[in-house]
């Protein structure tokens, strides 16, 4: 290497070192307020820096609702609620001829009934059918649930003193009651068709919800953010479930789902026993009629029953994977 080589090159490395410093320099004037102003700001650093945090949420949140259980859980889910609203499509019988007694008929599966028959009818076609009995009882009775259990709890927390204290009271003597011999006696007085058993459930869900919102709002109520709405001017109902309910409602969430699963193990129950609607296809019913046949006929039972297992803890395992996901408790373990 010649010497106007080596020139070339040391003094090409000192304008580098010249230019980063001056644009360290540069970078430090520019950024005075911020290296001695504790309060000041920059906007970029600002934007990056939100971005940043908002990206790292999402992807913990990701991450932390993408685990086996919760996939397994999630799969079952889709499942059973696909056969619960296409079951015309999916069932190899319709909903008569798998509702229709033919007889003292308990074949065994068959390429005709792969899972066998109960009374003449196709288990198959009742397993899928049943689904939907299920399902279509248990969402409108955990929504009339919810909405009535928030609206009840909001006002209890917020309002409290008297008022709140008969709200919970009386949510108390419900919760005094066992949930299924309740619903067996009110469905004894009332009767016992579809939506007797909906308005049943969906009242009895009520103090559970009403008791787990009211404690988030009586810990909400007393932020500075509550406070701040009342100086603008907002208006009690406003606040409640303008600023209070939304940000309450993560334990309604993981609550909802398990609640789901614990309907349908009650409903087969309550089928099992005979207080259900006749007129449904409902697993716990074929369980009840295939009691006396466990041992000629063990497939009118067990199939009926795994299927609702599969669906308990399906809905388990769903609600256990939202628990982990958004409880702020569970979220830095």
């Amino acid at each position: 290497m010649t010497n106007s080589s080596k020139e070339s090159i040391d003094s090409e490395e000192v304008n580098d070192e010249k230019l980063s410093s001056q644009q360290s320099f540069k970078r430090i004037f520019l950024n005075l307020k911020f290296l001695l102003i504790p309060a000041y700001r920059i906007k970029s650093l600002s934007f990056r820096d939100r971005e940043y945090e908002r990206t790292v949420s999402k992807r913990r949140t990701i991450y932390r609702l993408i685990n086996p259980l919760t996939i397994i859980g999630l799969v079952i889910v889709f499942i059973v609620t696909t056969l619960a609203v296409f079951p015309e499509w999916i069932s190899p019988y319709a909903y008569e001829e798998a509702n229709l007694y033919v007889g003292n008929i308990w074949s065994p599966p068959s390429s005709e009934h792969p899972l066998g028959q109960t009374y003449g009818r196709d288990i198959l076609a009742r397993i899928i059918f049943g689904a939907k009995s299920a399902l279509i009882i248990a969402f409108p009775s955990v929504i009339f649930s919810v909405i009535f259990g928030l609206l009840f709890g909001v006002i209890a927390a917020y309002y409290g003193k008297w008022f709140g204290s008969i709200i919970m009271r009386i949510g108390d003597i419900l919760l005094a009651f066992p949930g299924l011999i309740l619903a067996m006696i009110v469905l004894q007085i009332i009767g016992r068709n579809f939506w007797n058993i909906i308005l049943v459930y969906g009242i009895i869900g009520i103090p559970i919800y009403a008791r787990l919102i009211r404690g988030s709002v009586l810990q909400a109520k007393s932020l500075p953010y509550i406070d701040a709405a009342r100086v603008v001017g907002a208006r009690n109902w406003r606040i409640m479930f303008k600023h209070i309910l939304p940000n309450c409602s993560q334990p309604i969430i993981i609550n909802l789902t398990f609640d789901i699963g614990g309907i349908v193990l009650s409903l087969a129950a309550l089928s099992f026993l005979g207080y259900s609607d006749q007129s449904l296809i409902q697993w716990g019913t074929d369980i009840g009629d295939a009691r006396y046949h466990f041992i000629d006929a063990p497939w009118a039972s067990v199939w009926p029953g795994i299927m609702i297992i599969i669906t308990v803890v399906g809905f388990l395992l769903l609600g256990d994977g939202l628990r982990d996901t958004f409880d702020p408790k569970l979220r830095n373990l």
